[in-house]
């Protein structure tokens, strides 16, 4: 290794140390801070905001948690592991959720057990509803001459499928399901909410309601924007004077650690290009 390369990497490491060290000291020193965990966009994974809310639930500085949800739903699984990851969380530290402009369908889901829900008046929000929609381009295919041939294992193994009309059988089969599915959206956000089950099943027929609205049903509690549910928390938790922001912002030291490849190479690239570029004017 020449003797330019092994001084890039001796910056490199000093300063990643020296950002550990400063992340360490100010992790123990200070207190009255409020997380602040975004969530934007449809849900199709879970893992990267539990880790986060897992990571701040375990942090004593950390006296309460704002997530700021701005999505219109998404898949049903990633929506319940966010939900049950809050209710362990509101066990340790309140949690207040911060409505953006959309927090809808599986968005309203994972809100539901928080300890307080705060929304803008023209936030879109509710949707407690299930849907499975099929495409189905049988009649197209049938008038280019294409036909599909299939091979299953099973009777219904090819439901979805959008090569052929859905039997009478087949979509209640799929009405089940989704019915299934609705009923726990129901009893999650009755739990939730810690309102009646038939109360919530009256209004879960899958209509948007704006923030207002929905604090006139009791989705929601309070009406406010983001620094509002800052304010919210940081009276539930009892922090005096001004609260310390924080939000999880991703560091080189981070990724390695995490094992997140990808992202510390796309980290470190900057660096290297940075030495490729002055390189000449550091000498042997």
């Amino acid at each position: 290794m020449s003797k330019k390369l092994k001084i890039f990497f001796i910056i490199l490491g000093t300063l990643i140390l020296i950002s550990l060290l400063i992340t360490i000291m100010e992790s123990s020193l200070a207190t009255g801070k409020i997380a602040i965990v975004y969530i934007k966009g449809i849900i199709v994974d879970s893992k990267s905001t539990i880790d986060e809310i897992k990571q701040y639930r375990k942090d004593p500085s950390i006296k309460a948690i704002v997530l700021r949800v701005d999505s219109p739903g998404g898949a049903v699984v990633p929506s319940q592991e966010i939900y049950e990851e809050i209710k362990r969380t509101i066990k340790h530290k309140p949690v207040v959720v911060s409505m953006g402009a959309i927090a809808a369908s599986g968005g309203y889901y994972i809100s539901s057990p928080a300890t307080k829900i705060v929304a803008n008046p023209g936030t879109l929000t509710g949707s407690i509803g299930v849907l499975i929609e099929i495409p189905n381009i049988k009649g197209l295919m049938d008038k280019i001459g294409i036909k599909s041939e299939v091979i299953k294992s099973g009777k219904y193994k090819d439901i979805t499928s959008p090569f052929k009309h859905l039997q009478n059988e087949e979509r209640e089969i799929l009405q089940r399901l989704t019915n299934d599915i609705h009923e726990q959206f129901i009893r999650a956000v009755a739990e939730g909410r810690k309102v009646p089950f038939e109360e919530i099943k009256k209004i879960a027929d899958g209509r948007v309601f704006t923030g207002a609205k929905a604090k006139e049903l009791g989705l929601v509690d309070e009406l406010g924007d983001l620094e509002h549910a800052i304010k919210v928390a940081a009276q539930i938790a009892k922090i005096k004077g001004e609260p310390e922001i924080v939000s999880r912002k991703s560091t080189i030291i981070y990724d390695l650690l995490k094992g997140n490849t990808e992202s510390f190479l796309k980290r470190l690239l900057p660096y290297i290009q940075i030495y490729y570029l002055y390189s000449p004017i550091i000498q042997n």
